[in-house]
């Protein structure tokens, strides 16, 4: 299912066609992480920053949805700009950022991608199963980041440390 085994370095990723300058998720499809923020240190070099292939993308739309007990069909994908996918060979996890766009005709979605499901975090070990969580409100008035994202993929994402969500949100 993974090919753990390719590295992609976030220098090289802006020529991948689908990624806009920053690396995000366009909305051709594409799929990448932005990169290190200005000031932070080295990632490890074995950190690595996954393109989002169409099987990653309905993967997390589907263990999205079920996080709100609605249909995958429900929701139409991820939001571009906000999608972030890497692999933490030390912690043998793969983990996945991303808002899911609800359907224009799903009320439930609408109302379920708001708030604390505005943003969700995934994290999926070697072989076995995405889990995902709701992040949107993290970091507000004390409520804590309800999963520990490893270092190296918050820097590969150029996130604040200890951080749940990408800076801009």
């Amino acid at each position: 299912m993974h090919k753990t085994g390719v590295l992609i370095f976030a220098g090289a990723l802006g020529v991948l066609a689908g990624c806009s300058a920053t690396g995000h998720l366009s909305a051709a499809g594409g799929g990448t992480s932005p990169g290190v923020a200005p000031g932070s240190t080295t990632i490890p070099a074995q950190i690595a920053d996954l393109v989002v292939t169409d099987q990653v993308r309905a993967q997390l739309v589907a263990t999205g949805a079920a996080l709100n007990s609605i249909p995958a069909s429900e929701y139409t994908g991820l939001r571009p700009g906000e999608t972030y996918y890497g692999y933490d060979p030390a912690t043998k996890t793969y983990w996945a950022g991303a808002g899911l766009v609800p359907s224009p005709s799903s009320m439930r979605a609408q109302v379920a991608a708001q708030d604390d499901g505005a943003y969700v975090l995934f994290e999926q070990p070697d072989a076995g199963t995405w889990k995902a969580y709701d992040v949107g409100l993290a970091g507000m008035a004390g409520s804590p980041c309800p999963v520990a994202v490893p270092a190296g993929i918050l820097q590969l994402w150029g996130w604040h440390p200890g951080g749940c969500q990408p800076p801009t949100l």
